[in-house]
């Protein structure tokens, strides 16, 4: 039998064929993967494919379309309702000459996709829950095997799945869809072993949800499972806030409270349920088709979805009720989702390190780089891992609740009318600000008649970390975080009260409120504690690794995303690195959800990393305590920051202390 050269694009991968042979099965030999939903019955339209004519002396080949057979009524039919009349179905196209194919993206099994509004990521598309078309045998007299057992065989002889298993609710639908389109069916299959779902005739549309449940919100990422997609994105502040801000208080609050444990529980599910509605809602979709559902959140998080008593994680030696990754069902834990749909929850580190960080390690990948990388998600417990393709370690430090707005006396969530943005005159001493709806910085609100649509009602994290930088900046804050009465601007922008300074950030008639907005000595005290406990985990494990710097530094987090790099530099809240290696790079755990969401391989990832990895217990650490105290100051009491020295030039002041004058030379910035 004669035998055909054909090249696939854009993959270039080639080989010789029999003629005869389907383009698809084609592919399929080369590795390449094409949609075929309805696995060759010309009934999805999935597998189009693009043949280039012409002599094309570069792959010394000439191809035409008349080398493939011609399309029969069914598939002409099908490519006129498709608007695709260029175009041909792999399934059915068969090979008679040399050819140069064109898979388009639409039409890829294995696409890569770059979708996300924080950052982007190529995710290969390879879902647990895929849905197969079958036709199934009739049911005779004398033939047993039953309705389900029909179902396998169809599965094995036309998908090759050897499927064990069906979900008793999908088993109580399965006589009805067999009969309802003439025995042919479309079954909604999990990692190729347990049918999900069945449904009469031809039905696409696959969808899943990849949550990053924080201590503070909650953010969910509608996908769609054929082609990786992120259909729609919601988020919601996380209703356990009520129960405590950071997460020890919540384990307290489950220690010291009946049934405190099962409220927290309730109120996470019932949040999830309402974000799984408003997600689909827009779309005309409904919460109960989403077939998968992949949850990251740290280890309180985690056992609070569960409905899991956090206590032990309150105390050495903050034991775990499980630290490998989980699959359950959805309606187990009250989740209105498909009935057939299982929850993946991806494993944990250790007691403090728990699934968010390891899906920050799936979307970072830092076992794949040579330097040495320090990633940071920041939140109400910072979670650090530092390494690369030689070794990992991870640690975690309480930086509490302060970097989210909380604990400071006008803080407040990132929303309308949050100061974000801060730049302070350093001879005047007054602020310019942004914030967040309003384009314009506060020192334009009023010229040529414009009004501002929102005015300041509090600060947020970006904003208060922008703030105390500038004081510092500016001079009117000393290294050691008390206010500078003798800066020249102190009686302009400085009130006192006893030996307790507070700076006039906002005036009345910039705020919503019509009262003027300080930044306390407590305020900067808090923002203090809470960057030295992320610097202080951060040098612990650079120590532990013989690093007196790193190569680079990732920011994540929601927080993260806002922070200036070069203020989280100037603030010590990260150690010195060159400013062109640091970068904000999104929500990595809710894109590392969404990796484990859209390919199952990485789940298997994600459990060899969560065992690989190196965990420091900064709890117990001895050299904890000395990093910490360090690290108060700013940018810091006796480490080095060369290359913040070479960012940052402030002009020569003087400072009055009640014991000694002490002339400082910082060198600073714009």
């Amino acid at each position: 039998m004669s035998s055909h050269f054909v090249i696939f694009l854009p993959s270039g991968r080639r080989e010789r064929f029999e003629s005869g042979t389907t383009v698809l099965d084609a592919a399929r030999q080369v590795g390449l993967g094409i949609e075929s939903i309805c696995g060759g019955k010309l009934t999805c339209g999935k597998c189009k494919v693009r043949v280039e004519s012409g002599s094309f002396a570069k792959q010394a080949i000439t191809s035409s379309p008349t080398h493939l057979s011609s399309p029969n009524e069914p598939e002409s039919l099908l490519l006129t309702k498709l608007k695709a009349e260029d175009c041909r179905l792999a399934c059915n196209a068969q090979i008679h000459g040399d050819l140069l194919i064109t898979i388009p993206e639409e039409s890829r099994a294995h696409k890569q996709i770059i979708r996300k509004s924080a950052s982007q990521r190529a995710i290969d598309v390879e879902p647990a829950v895929r849905q197969y078309y079958v036709q199934v045998d009739n049911a005779e007299l004398g033939e047993h095997r039953g309705d389900w057992g029909r179902l396998q065989s169809a599965l094995h002889s036309q998908w090759q799945l050897d499927v064990t298993a069906i979900d008793l609710l999908a088993l109580r639908r399965l006589q009805m869809a067999l009969r309802q389109e003439n025995w042919a069916v479309t079954a909604t299959v999990w990692h190729g072993k347990e049918v999900l779902d069945v449904r009469a005739g031809y039905n696409e549309g696959l969808y899943g949800l990849a949550v990053d449940v924080g201590s503070t919100t909650v953010a969910a990422y509608l996908c769609d499972l054929r082609t990786g997609e992120v259909l729609n994105t919601q988020s919601t502040m996380n209703p356990q806030i009520s129960f405590g801000e950071d997460l020890m208080s919540r384990v307290s609050y489950a220690m010291t409270n009946p049934g405190g444990t099962e409220k927290m529980h309730t109120a996470i599910i019932q949040a999830l349920n309402k974000l799984a509605a408003e997600v689909t809602h827009p779309l005309g979709l409904r919460a109960r088709d989403i077939s998968d559902l992949v949850v990251v959140g740290n280890t309180t998080m985690t056992h609070l979805f569960l409905g899991i008593d956090p206590s032990e994680l309150g105390g050495a030696p903050f034991a775990l009720a499980n630290r490998d990754s989980m699959d359950l069902k959805a309606r187990e834990l009250g989740l209105k989702l498909h009935p057939g749909a299982y929850v993946h929850v991806l494993p944990a580190e250790a007691g403090h390190v728990g699934a968010d960080n390891v899906a920050v390690l799936l979307a970072e990948e830092p076992e794949k780089q040579a330097e040495h990388l320090l990633i940071v998600d920041i939140g109400t417990n910072a979670e650090i891992v530092l390494g690369n393709r030689n070794s990992l370690l991870s640690a975690s430090s309480p930086t509490g609740p302060a970097f989210e707005g909380a604990q400071i006396s006008a803080g407040m969530r990132a929303a309308v009318g949050a100061i974000e943005r801060v730049r302070i005159d350093p001879l005047t001493g007054t602020a310019r600000f942004r914030v967040i709806g309003e384009e314009r910085w506060c020192d334009t609100w009023f010229a040529d008649d414009y009004q501002p649509e929102h005015l300041a009602s509090g600060i947020c994290g970006s904003g208060i970390i922008e703030v105390v930088a500038e004081l510092f900046l500016s001079g009117l804050l000393l290294p050691d975080g008390r206010f500078n009465g003798e800066h020249p601007a102190a009686t302009e922008r400085l009130r006192w009260e006893g030996r307790k300074g507070a700076y006039l950030l906002a005036t009345a008639e910039q705020t919503t409120t019509g009262a003027p907005l300080f930044v306390t000595q407590d305020d900067i005290r808090n923002i203090q504690l809470a960057k030295a406990a992320l610097y202080a985990g951060c040098k612990i494990l650079m120590k532990r690794a013989n690093l007196t710097q790193v190569d680079g530094i990732h920011l994540a987090g929601a927080f993260g995303s806002y922070i200036d790099p070069k203020y989280a530099l100037i603030l010590g809240l990260i150690p010195d690195c060159p400013l062109e290696k640091v970068q904000a790079v999104g929500n990595a755990a809710g894109d590392g959800a969404r990796i484990a969401l859209l390919d199952a391989r990485k789940r298997v990832t994600a459990q060899t990393i969560a065992h690989s990895i190196h965990y420091v217990e900064t709890a117990v650490a001895s050299d904890f305590q000395d990093e910490f105290v360090g690290a108060i100051a700013i940018p810091h009491a006796s480490d080095p920051f060369p290359n913040l020295a070479n960012l940052i030039q402030l002009p020569t002041f003087q400072v009055a202390t009640s014991e000694r004058r002490t002339r400082m030379r910082i060198r600073g910035a714009n």
